[in-house]
């Protein structure tokens, strides 16, 4: 069994066990309960009464959090022409096609946090999904990031936009900012996010859709909410 700190034990103790907390609640909790020296993340992770073994019970998309992430986003675009120069003017980290393919092959280069795409490029970037797939990075068109305006891509990317897509045990992570944001700051990421998830509600889906929801700092314990305030 995990133990944890006497820091986390501690604020742990802040919170009561079995209780669903309101949204403002429970962002005035966590930020209570940060323990580590530096700038922690807040994240939201949120069960699904779905099954994402099913084709039509997949949740996946992307959306720009008004408020961002407060990381520095590293973009790095697959594309020529004038496609590149766009990329380019946007201000993308890395911008590139088949040579930028072979430095990730060969030297195993992964200093990029998102990847983006022009259609024309995917053929050229497929024997990437190996080591693009596993971590998230892989380019999709439902993500936003496969895509011939590749500036708006690289803007929106650098302004916090986040892709969330179910895991294999139908739970939805997602980081919804820093504990600097402050509570209304990241009240408004949040509900930002929980929209989105909302809207993309498969069809096939039955019964209660919104299972739980968690938020915790990177060092905290978890904080529920109440699923029912969502839906």
């Amino acid at each position: 069994m995990k133990k944890h700190g006497k820091k986390y034990i501690e604020s742990a103790k802040l919170i009561e066990r079995g209780k669903l907390y309101d949204v403002n609640e429970a962002l005035e909790l966590a930020l209570k309960t940060k323990t580590a020296k530096f700038d922690e993340t807040v994240e939201l992770h949120v069960r699904l009464g779905v099954d994402s073994r099913h084709a039509d019970q997949q949740v996946r998309g992307a959306v720009v959090l008004p408020h961002g992430t407060g990381k520095t986003i590293r973009t790095l675009v697959f594309a020529k022409g004038e496609n590149a120069k766009a990329a380019e003017a946007a201000g993308s980290d890395y911008v590139g096609a088949e040579e930028l393919v072979a430095k990730i092959q060969n030297e195993n280069w992964l200093d990029f946090d998102v990847v983006i795409a022009t259609p024309d490029m995917m053929g050229v970037i497929g024997r990437l999904g190996k080591v693009l797939g596993p971590r998230g990075l892989m380019p999709s068109p439902k993500a936003g990031t496969v895509t011939t305006d590749v500036a708006k891509a690289v803007t929106e990317a650098k302004a916090g936009k986040i892709e969330y897509r179910l895991d294999k045990t139908n739970i939805i992570h997602c980081p919804i900012g820093k504990v600097s944001f402050g509570a209304e700051k990241l009240r408004e990421n949040l509900e930002t996010l929980m929209s989105a998830i909302i809207k993309a509600k498969p069809a096939a889906v039955k019964g209660q859709y919104i299972k739980s929801c968690v938020i915790a700092t990177t060092m905290g314990p978890g904080i529920k909410l109440n699923p029912n305030k969502f839906v």
